[in-house]
């Protein structure tokens, strides 16, 4: 049996990857086996082997605990550090939510026991005129853990952005506050502003740049937390 979960964040590097890489961390700690997969990534090098690479794509690759192909863990990857529908339209690609699904399916066939699954950018990124990566996410039914980067502004993106996932019918199993500014005025009352205001709970605080063991000890708070709020699916 698979638990699943989509990784959202407020905002273009709120922290998703950073708390990505803690979440398949803390489940390898308990003795769990996690696989980390980027579907869509844009801004990307050419590898070993010539083929484009992404930089959190290659974090998440390296913190499963099964070793797959690449492609597997990012099936479309753009050399563009730009709105993937954008990078993707320049070369006439299609953001193709088919070959989304055909890729979530054979990860959940692999036999972790966690499958986690990160965006791009904010909720509402968009793969064509009409649809949104949040729209293949609600379709597929995944539980959602949002990181908030704590900085100034983040009431409003929070709340947008859990207005959204709301609205989308999706669930918002729980939230991480990222701190990103240390020296931000109340940031332990904003941090206690959106407790109050997201029904969803908080899994995690993570201080502004952890030490190693500090990292060991979200990594394992966050496992613990997530095992109880996830579901297992076939």
């Amino acid at each position: 049996m698979t638990k699943r979960l989509f990784v959202s964040g407020t905002d273009t590097d709120a922290g998703k990857t950073f708390v990505s890489c803690l979440v398949l961390q803390g489940f390898n700690q308990l003795g769990l086996t996690a696989i980390g997969a980027k579907p869509i990534a844009a801004g990307a090098e050419p590898g070993n082997n010539g083929q484009l690479q992404n930089s959190d794509a290659l974090l998440l690759r390296q913190y499963s605990g099964i070793a797959l192909p690449y492609q597997q863990h990012n099936p479309i990857c753009l050399a563009k550090p730009a709105a993937p529908h954008l990078a993707a339209a320049e070369r006439n690609l299609i953001l193709d939510e088919a070959a989304l699904t055909a890729n979530l399916q054979q990860l959940t066939q692999s036999g972790a026991e966690l499958l986690l699954v990160e965006g791009a950018g904010g909720w509402l990124l968009p793969l064509s005129p009409a649809r949104y990566l949040a729209d293949w996410v609600a379709a597929q039914q995944l539980p959602v853990l949002l990181v908030v980067g704590i900085k100034l502004g983040c009431l409003n993106h929070a709340m947008l952005t859990v207005r959204e996932i709301e609205r989308s019918g999706c669930r918002l199993a729980g939230w991480v506050a990222n701190i990103m500014q240390p020296e931000m005025l109340f940031l332990d009352e904003n941090i206690a502003d959106l407790k109050a205001r997201i029904a969803a709970p908080l899994i995690a605080t993570v201080p502004y740049q952890p030490d190693a063991a500090s990292q060991q000890a979200l990594a394992r708070q966050l496992a613990n937390a997530l095992l109880s709020e996830l579901t297992d699916v076939e």
